[in-house]
């Protein structure tokens, strides 16, 4: 025992100087500060304002530095809880506010207001009764961008010197009395089964538009069938005695045709002149048969009584040598 307390009262010095540097190390190491994205650290030395810490490492003096307040420079969004106000036709309607904001400056955030968020929240609320009061009920009810502007530039303007940027202010919920809510439901109500009628109006009338339009394409459609048919039916008409005229035609030249044919033959034949008149005589008859008015007799028929009288002659003279 002895002889350890001589080594330790030799060693002394060297222990209490290895246990200052651990302590010394200790608390270098407690007083390096890395400041996140994002943030901003507020440095008092010795109970005053001393520097504003941005991303990174960063150091302490112990005993002399604290960081008074970090803050975030990121946007937030803070929901209040309804607010009664009252509009300029008396009306007690509940509100509720959501507020998006962001830290532009951490000093004045830290040193210009006792609890920013309870200022923001009275500031809106104080504001809101300001500009609902001014309003009715229906104006409120169909102008909330219209406040929402309105209330934004306020609060803006308003916070400014504690550092905060309002970005916009959006009312969220706009409840007005149960009597009144009855009331608007009702009218609601109404309203839709006013459009519906009228819907329904219009569906019927276009209905009846259609169904007019219709029966007058099918009646005109008829009557452009019956014009197609008439006109088909005339030109059929037209054709067959188109058909029958040329058949009558064809005919016609045929029977020249033969009859030219036979008188040629005839003629190769070297018939008398008696038979030559015959057979002027047949064709004679044959074109009074026809439906002609006048008919032209050729001079060479004229002698036909004579011709007629010849073949008796000729005829009594044969019989008695029989």
């Amino acid at each position: 025992m002895y002889a350890a307390m001589m080594l330790f009262a030799g060693n002394a010095p060297l222990i209490v100087a290895l246990v200052l540097i651990v302590i010394l190390l200790i608390v270098i190491i407690a007083n390096i500060k890395i400041v996140p994205q994002a943030n901003v650290y507020v440095v008092e030395r010795l109970g005053t304002f001393y520097a504003e810490w941005h991303t990174g490492p960063h150091f302490l003096i112990p005993f002399m530095d604290r960081v008074a307040k970090v803050v975030t420079i990121k946007e937030q969004v803070v929901d209040f809880k309804p607010q009664p106000v009252i509009t300029k036709d008396n009306v007690t309607m509940q509100i509720d506010t959501v507020v998006f904001f962001a830290v532009t400056d951490a000093k004045q955030y830290t040193y210009g207001v006792e609890r920013p968020m309870a200022a923001i929240e009275n500031l809106s609320a104080t504001t809101l009764r300001n500009i609902i009061g001014e309003m009715e009920l229906d104006a409120t009810l169909t102008s909330r961008d219209i406040i929402n502007s309105k209330i934004t530039a306020i609060l803006d303007q308003a916070t400014d010197r504690w550092g905060i940027k309002v970005n916009r202010v959006e009312l969220k919920n706009i409840l007005p009395p149960r009597e009144i809510q009855d009331a608007m439901e009702k009218q609601m109500k109404a309203e839709r089964e006013r459009r519906e009628k009228i819907l329904q109006a219009e569906g019927e009338k276009k209905s009846a538009i259609l169904v007019a339009e219709g029966e007058k394409e099918s009646k005109i459609l008829r009557a452009q069938a019956e014009k197609e048919s008439q006109i088909l039916a005339a030109e059929a008409q037209q054709q067959a005695m188109l058909l029958r005229a040329e058949a009558i035609r064809k005919q016609k030249m045929l029977e020249a045709q033969g009859e030219a044919e036979a008188l040629h033959m005839l003629n190769e034949a070297a018939p008398n002149e008696k038979v030559i008149q015959l057979k002027s005589l047949e064709a004679f008859s044959r074109a009074a048969d026809g439906k002609a008015t006048k008919i032209i007799i050729p001079s060479e028929i004229q002698s036909l009584a004579s011709l007629t009288a010849a073949l008796k002659g000729i005829a009594s003279n044969d019989t008695p040598q029989q």
